[in-house]
């Protein structure tokens, strides 16, 4: 089953001709989540085929516009399709203030009910669990308060494997018992050990996204063996100090950041539009972290564990 990220935007608050501000799809089993929703994000879904009624999750970084500007949009858009499942916001707690005036106008075509999610900028926390994914979110660095996600697949239960059921005539209700990791017995009292009867299942695979941050070592610790990293890179060493002015990361400091976690790949975006082309930011990131890939307008990642 699909574990993919699908860039929708990957520039920062000046967008481009061929980059949108930042905003992202993540495809879990079928199970779509929006991650962030700069300016232009439904336009960006039409353009690449995202279906609009798979996403009942919207996660919001940070209140700066290039995050969440086109928001107010998408919302208008779920209403006028005649959306009825109810829609959950997780962002700061100020996003229903902000949002407050233009909900009450459109609010003859909300045909659903929208339920906000305040954000804990002080430590990680878990905000989300379902039956396919874990999601936590960690606090990162910036002018203001805005925080990373992290998605971890939930595990799977291992795969019996049939000659074994049949050999041994392994009832029903111990197979139950045997997927959860128990051995089984046979009728002479024989011990069959649980490795000789599953298959293992696949690990589970993980996700971080973290937006607009200044460097910021604490994260590791949250983020340590992620299969996919994103992580902002808005500068080059070339605008090393107007990184740390501003609180946002050089190509250098993300590849610095996923080779302490020990991540399996890195995609950095967040790019300032003064470049142009991300070539030299991504030969600036891998001669730190040679796994490292640039995030582009369309851009599929297929996220893959290591065994």
């Amino acid at each position: 089953m699909p574990f993919t990220v699908t860039i929708l935007g990957c520039n920062s608050a000046l967008p481009t001709a061929n980059r949108n501000p930042s905003a992202q799809i993540l495809d879990v089993k079928d199970q779509l989540y929006l991650i962030d929703c700069g300016e232009g994000t439904q336009m960006q879904m039409r353009r690449f085929k995202i279906k609009f009624n798979k996403i009942n999750h919207i996660f919001i970084s940070h209140l700066h516009g290039d995050h969440f500007f086109g928001l107010i949009g998408l919302l208008s858009t779920f209403g006028l399709m005649g959306r009825k499942s109810d829609l959950h916001i997780y962002a700061h707690s100020e996003i229903q203030t902000v949002l407050k005036g233009q909900l009450s106008f459109m609010k003859p075509d909300t045909t659903y009910r929208i339920v906000f999610h305040p954000l804990d900028f002080k430590k990680s926390k878990i905000i989300l669990e379902d039956k396919r994914i874990t999601v936590t979110s960690f606090p990162l660095l910036h002018r203001i308060p805005t925080c990373g996600f992290l998605f971890t697949e939930k595990a799977s239960l291992p795969h019996l494997i049939k000659e074994k059921l049949d050999q041994y005539a392994i009832p029903i209700a111990d197979r139950v018992k045997i997927k959860d990791g128990a051995d089984f017995t046979t009728s002479e009292g024989q011990i069959i050990l649980n490795s000789e009867l599953v298959i293992p299942a696949v690990k589970p695979c993980s996700y971080a996204y973290c937006s607009d941050t200044a460097y910021n070592e604490d994260i590791i610790s949250t983020i340590s063996g992620t299969d996919l990293l994103y992580h902002e890179a808005t500068f080059g060493n070339d605008n090393k100090s107007l990184a740390a002015i501003t609180g946002h990361s050089t190509a250098t400091d993300a590849a610095t950041i996923a080779l302490k976690a020990k991540v399996k790949q890195l995609v950095i975006g967040h790019f300032s539009a003064r470049y142009k082309e991300t070539f030299e930011l991504v030969a600036e990131a891998r001669k730190t972290f040679p796994n490292t890939e640039a995030a582009a307008d369309g851009k599929i990642f297929t996220v893959k564990t290591s065994h």
